[in-house]
């Protein structure tokens, strides 16, 4: 185990922690469902802002959560990377 899950391990041992993790989840999952995409891929955060026709810097803050994309922009970005967005769904546990 690296130093950072060890980390990540022990912070979610408090229930607040946990929490607010819990909580952030899907953005946790959809990001990296973005930057599998495009490393997968072999792109450049620029190379997919210009399939895109936008700019490099809202590849950017999109693959770090900074920004609220509508559908239309997940499933550019996932089309501009050569895949096809899925979706599925589960109830809450």
């Amino acid at each position: 185990m690296s130093q950072l899950q060890a980390l990540k391990a022990k912070a979610l041992q408090n229930p607040d922690v946990k929490q607010a993790y819990d909580e952030l989840n899907d953005e946790f999952e959809l990001i990296n469902t973005l930057l599998s995409m495009r490393t997968e891929a072999k792109l450049t955060q620029q190379q997919v802002a210009d399939r895109m026709g936008t700019k490099e810097s809202n590849i950017s803050r999109l693959e770090k959560g900074k920004s609220n994309p509508t559908l239309s922009t997940l499933v550019n970005y996932a089309k501009a990377c050569g895949f096809q967005l899925d979706f599925s769904y589960r109830r809450n546990s």
